[in-house]
């Protein structure tokens, strides 16, 4: 294990220890600079100043003990990729999909082996965006990653598995940047899936960059349940090109305080961008989503659509953005943002925000928080259901047109057992 102090000179040494290349060290660098400049992002209606997110102030070198994994967090006959703290402990794909010329990698041996690619894409997504502490914070520090990169004209039929596991056996932040590249004319489908093993206390950054050339579809389906202990941000951002589509499906089902940006930019004619976001929140849990469409080319469109349940004495704020840029004529934006609320304890905002700088264009929103229509439950338990499942009904009721967005079968299994669970520690 090779621990560096949060400093100027501790950038250096963290390239050094890791003989990473130059192109990598100067872009930690120039993050470590605005890191120190910026600041936390804005959640609107969320206070989240508080929280340590960089705590401890140091960054470890360290391999994780894939021992500790269960079979549940080991690749089968799914093709994918498996990352437990700093360590990649599988990476599956297929002898026709390398031919092809599909590439699956931890990201420091991606940039090691493909130099070029990762100068020409790695932080494309987000290059414009400076202030977002966070953000800053994973680009000067990451300590663990993963590539993907799909050629122009594959089209991949089956889902391409990344589990990505919090070692939180011992004292270490989780700080992991993924990189994937959707060239011209291509298709793919994503499952992610992210978990914690070990109680200890710890941080999460995971930041995602989804470069969707012309013509490309990307389904990118993610199902987070990270430990109660774990202090969560995360970023998902998608940049397209004409004609591209990405279809965002996440299923927050963490246990612990997340914050998190889910962004795409059209920017290109033809672009589109659905987002489907669930989240379920219990305990003194506290969550803040910004769910943003930024429609920069004409003819672009955007949907997002959120529904939260909120448990117990627990926080949930949803604000869908929508932003049509000057010149995006012919574009559509809509959003839904419903909120559930189950408990009177719990507190639930939903903001939906538009901000329209063009004419010509379609925009809409619509928003609810409240509680659960007590005639269902009087309708349900008056035909024999006991009334805990009468309220696990109502609740997967709410969440299914969601959930019934996910096109994977795996995922989708994946977030109603999670439910189930939390349903039952009600």
């Amino acid at each position: 294990m090779t621990t560096f102090a949060v400093n100027p000179e501790m950038v250096k040494q963290l390239t050094q220890a890791h003989a990473e290349p130059l192109g990598l060290a100067r872009r930690r660098n120039q993050a470590y600079q605005l890191w120190t400049d910026s600041t936390l992002p804005e959640i609107r209606q969320f206070k989240f100043r508080n929280w340590d997110f960089f705590d401890p102030l140091t960054i470890q070198w360290q391999n994780s003990d894939p021992q500790l994994l269960d079979q549940t967090q080991v690749l089968k006959q799914n093709q994918g990729l498996v990352q437990f703290g700093q360590t990649t402990t599988a990476v599956h794909l297929s002898a026709d999909l390398e031919e092809q010329g599909v590439i699956l990698s931890d990201i420091f041996s991606a940039f090691q082996m493909y130099p070029e690619l990762l100068e020409q894409y790695f932080n494309r997504a987000w290059e414009q965006i400076t202030t977002d502490q966070l953000l800053n914070y994973n680009n000067a520090f990451f300590t663990s990653g993963i590539f993907l990169y799909i050629p122009p004209q594959t089209v991949i039929s089956e889902p391409l598995e990344l589990q990505i596991i919090q070692d939180s056996t011992r004292k270490q932040p989780l700080i992991s940047h993924c990189l994937i590249v959707v060239a011209e004319n291509s298709a793919v489908t994503i499952d992610e899936h992210l978990s914690t093993v070990g109680a200890n206390s710890n941080q999460a950054n995971l930041c995602t960059e989804v470069l969707a050339g012309a013509n490309s579809q990307v389904k990118f389906a993610a199902l987070d349940e990270l430990a109660e202990a774990t202090t969560f941000y995360f970023r998902k951002q998608a940049l397209l090109a004409d004609n591209a589509h990405i279809e965002w499906s996440v299923g927050l089902m963490n246990s612990g305080n997340t914050v998190g940006q889910i962004e795409s930019r059209l920017a290109a004619p033809g672009s589109r961008a659905d987002s489907n976001v669930i989240a379920v929140t219990e305990g003194q849990q506290q969550v803040g989503i910004n769910n943003t469409a930024i429609n920069e080319a004409p003819h672009t469109v955007s949907n997002i659509n959120q529904h939260g349940v909120l448990l117990n004495d627990s926080q949930l704020v949803f604000n869908g953005i929508g932003n049509i840029i000057h010149g995006a004529h012919g574009s559509q934006a809509e959003q839904k943002n419903k909120i559930l609320m189950m408990s009177n304890q719990a507190v639930g905002k939903a903001n939906p925000i538009l901000f329209i700088h063009e004419n010509d264009v379609e925009a809409g929103h619509a928003a609810s928080v409240g509680p659960v229509d007590p005639s269902q439950l009087y309708y349900l338990t008056s035909r024999g259901i006991p009334y805990a499942q009468a309220k696990r009904l109502v609740i997967r009721g709410f969440l299914g047109s969601v959930i019934g967005s996910v096109t994977s079968k795996a995922t989708r299994q994946r977030m109603i057992a999670v439910l189930e669970r939390k349903l039952q520690r009600e």
